[in-house]
């Protein structure tokens, strides 16, 4: 019954009917799931559908179901072409070529492969260093009981969160045995296939937004999720998990908060030091030279603001009881009598004496 369906559905693909093809296909391999020749035809109909990574998907399944199947590397090299992973497409057709030398066709996808990859090395932009810190904190990894729960199989859900170097996958589904899940990486393909008992197949097979290193991809089947970790090949922010739905986003340099305070600029008023005036006044007050009667005064006035208590009594008193003749600066000389009044400043004086 597989095999007839798998006939008309060879008929559909030279017909042109596609569409009608995968249908019967698919009706094929849910009754023979393990046949690789049914995966590796429907993923040649998925190819004239444009469908590319339902394709590599498909002939994924079927490389793993039979290594040696040589069109299931063509199918999968032609759909990562398509795709533009011409690394990933590099790598199958190769893989192929080991399996069938003598088959002209891999020998010329390789060659084109080759010829992109040497295009797209040479237009290769250097990705913008991070020094920035994390700026939002992502849940870490602390699932460490790897048995499966006996838990009903629920149909499979998926979120991402990424960090600057990767990008975290996570498929929601309880209860899915290790060997029910299948996980493969391209350039910047991520092929999701889970066998969820009871229900249909779940498909997770995104055009990434950017490309990653499959290499360093990983994934882990824990007993409520699958955690999918993609290392991204440039240091960018995905505004989306699939290829074409927003802009590159270059992480922002991190800047030291020195660099970034606000600069001081210089005042265009100046500052006055007035200390520094009032040391100008006082040496040049003490520099002035003064003639006569003025410099007389001033020498006098110098003598009062220098002397002791005692001193400026006596020259007071003396003063003022010789209505301004006599200057005295011997207090036990002159008494005594505390006399208040000190002589005003600016005073002439016409008489002296000491």
């Amino acid at each position: 019954m597989a095999k007839e369906l798998a006939d008309k559905a060879k008929e559909a693909f030279i017909d042109d009917e596609f569409d009608v093809a995968v249908d019967l296909y698919s009706k094929a391999i849910d009754l023979d799931p393990n046949c690789a020749d049914f995966f590796a035809d429907r993923a040649q109909s998925y190819i004239k559908l444009l469908s590319f990574t339902e394709a590599v998907a498909d002939a994924n399944k079927a490389i793993e179901l039979d290594p040696s199947l040589t069109k299931a590397y063509l199918r999968k090299g032609t759909a990562c072409m398509k795709l533009e992973e011409y690394r990933t497409a590099k790598t199958a057709l190769e893989k192929g070529a080991s399996i069938a030398p003598s088959d002209s066709k891999f020998k010329k996808l390789i060659d084109e492969c080759d010829l992109r990859i040497t295009e797209e090395e040479k237009d290769l932009v250097q990705p913008v260093p991070s020094t920035l810190p994390l700026s939002s904190t992502a849940p870490s990894v602390s699932e460490l009981d790897l048995t499966p729960a006996p838990a009903a199989p629920a149909k499979p859900k998926h979120e991402y969160y990424q960090k600057p170097e990767e990008v975290v996958v996570t498929v929601f589904a309880k209860g899915i045995p290790k060997q029910n899940v299948n996980i493969d990486f391209g350039e910047q393909i991520l092929s999701v296939v889970i066998d969820v008992p009871g229900e249909e197949a779940y498909y997770l097979q995104p055009r990434l937004f950017g490309k990653i290193i499959p290499d360093k991809c990983k994934y882990e089947v824990l007993s409520t999720k699958i955690e999918i970790r993609l290392a991204k090949a440039d240091i960018i922010t995905w505004p989306s998990l699939e290829h074409g739905k927003g802009p590159v986003v270059l992480p922002k340099p991190n800047v030291s908060s020195e660099v970034s305070q606000r600069l001081a600029y210089p005042s265009s008023k100046k500052v006055k030091d007035w200390d520094k005036l009032e040391a100008e006044v006082k040496k040049q007050e003490k520099d002035e030279k003064l003639e006569g009667d003025a410099a007389l005064n001033k020498f006098f006035r110098d003598i009062y603001s220098n002397a002791d208590e005692d001193m400026r009594r006596a020259m007071s008193k003396s003063f003022v009881e010789s209505n301004g003749t006599v200057l005295s600066t011997n207090w036990q000389e002159v008494g005594t009598k505390k006399i208040e009044s000190t002589p005003p400043d600016g005073m002439e004086l016409k008489k002296w004496e000491i």
